[in-house]
């Protein structure tokens, strides 16, 4: 059995140092994208914020959408309200912009995919561009995506999300977390071997968008609007994919201020795994939980036999020096080095909240969002 037992625990180690090597060289090999000197644009952009109780964000938001150097005759801004229970509707009404249109989400329809679908049978652009109400940007942003776009006639383009104005270690920690799942992003889309994105930061065709019917086929999942859809279009239009790796074209938001808060986001995430069909994508999602699973089994077992804290240092310590030069990787990418200093801690809280969120994403038949029971 000890045999039998080390020779997996070697095996799951190998696997987790040929994943994060991985990651590394594709990320490394993705080319940073800048925009193009007197670069003249020519794409009608439709800019979609689907809003949800979203009072105390969606004018800084606004504020920095509409400060943005594209032009603004190829602008169209729509905000979508689901049914909010505060002033959000009401901060969007204040602002005067001829290119910025409200709509309230019909009384039968609710959810983000719904807000969007509606949004873009409204819209006129021929790229759908979108982002989440808590976000920010710089003034270049659409710049970035568009010209990128114009360069390389993407279908989808996955762009960088990050953290800002964390308080403590635990948000700290979420903002390193974060910033691997980026490097994760970019790198399998430069591999083709993973298809992963972010709805804050996402632009596609919308001609790509008709061609996959849409979310016709996810629409009863209550997530993934971003990467289930990702899917869809990476299945049609494979080699036509793009990652736009520059920190300046990145959307800022900030981290969960609680535990509740951040498992019940990471739970919502997981929850849509079981509609990927990339057995690239589940496969490496397996092999991350079993690791930190077998971890934790490692940790309850040290009373029974020392074996099991020899192999849960083991893990621990090899999973920790993968992670500290993928993560200082990616704080020297976003400009943040001194997020290293969280580190150590966030090894102690990463390997439990795998497990967690990993189990509870995938048996959960529902959860919270925003005041809203959502299955």
């Amino acid at each position: 059995m000890f045999i039998t037992y080390s020779i997996f625990s070697i095996a799951l180690i190998l696997c987790y140092l040929f994943i994060i090597l991985a990651y590394i060289f594709y990320w490394n090999l993705l080319e940073e994208w800048d925009i193009p000197s007197n670069k003249t644009f020519q794409t009608k952009v439709s800019l979609i914020i689907a809003a949800r109780n979203e009072a105390d964000n969606i004018k800084g938001c606004l504020e920095a959408v509409l400060a943005q150097t594209y032009p603004k005759t190829l602008l169209e801004i729509w905000v979508v309200n689901d049914h909010s229970e505060d002033e959000t509707a009401a901060i969007v009404n204040s602002f005067q912009e001829k290119y910025l249109h409200l709509l309230d989400l019909p009384k039968d329809k609710t959810g983000k995919k719904q807000a969007i679908q509606i949004a873009i049978e409204q819209s006129t652009g021929t790229l759908i561009v979108t982002t989440d109400a808590d976000c920010i940007m710089g003034k270049d942003w659409l710049k970035y995506l568009v010209s990128y776009y114009e360069e390389h006639q993407s279908k989808l383009i996955a762009a960088p999300v990050a953290f800002h104005q964390e308080q403590s270690i635990f948000e700290r920690f979420q903002t390193l977390d974060f910033m691997g799942m980026m490097a994760v992003s970019g790198a399998g889309i430069q591999g083709q071997f993973m298809n992963m994105c972010n709805g804050a930061n996402l632009a596609y065709e919308r001609a790509a968008f008709d061609a996959v019917n849409g979310f016709e086929g996810i629409d009863h999942l209550a997530s993934g609007d971003d990467m289930l859809l990702m899917q869809k279009i990476a299945s049609k239009y494979p080699a036509q994919i793009g990652y736009l790796k520059n920190n300046k074209a990145q959307t800022l938001t900030t981290p969960k201020p609680s535990v509740k808060a951040f498992l019940e986001q990471r739970i919502r995430w997981a929850s849509k795994s079981s509609a990927y069909t990339n057995w690239q994508t589940l496969a490496i999602l397996v092999v991350v939980w079993v690791l930190c699973l077998s971890m934790l089994f490692d940790f309850i077992l040290i009373s029974y036999d020392y074996m099991f804290l020899f192999w849960f240092l083991f893990k621990f310590i090899a999973k920790g020096f993968a992670d500290f030069f993928f993560l200082g990787m990616m704080t020297l990418f976003f400009d943040r080095p001194k997020l290293m200093r969280a580190f150590i801690p966030s090894l102690f809280l990463h390997w439990w909240y795998i497990v967690t969120v990993g189990f509870l994403g995938n048996i959960r038949k529902g959860y919270a969002w925003k005041g809203r029971n959502v299955r």
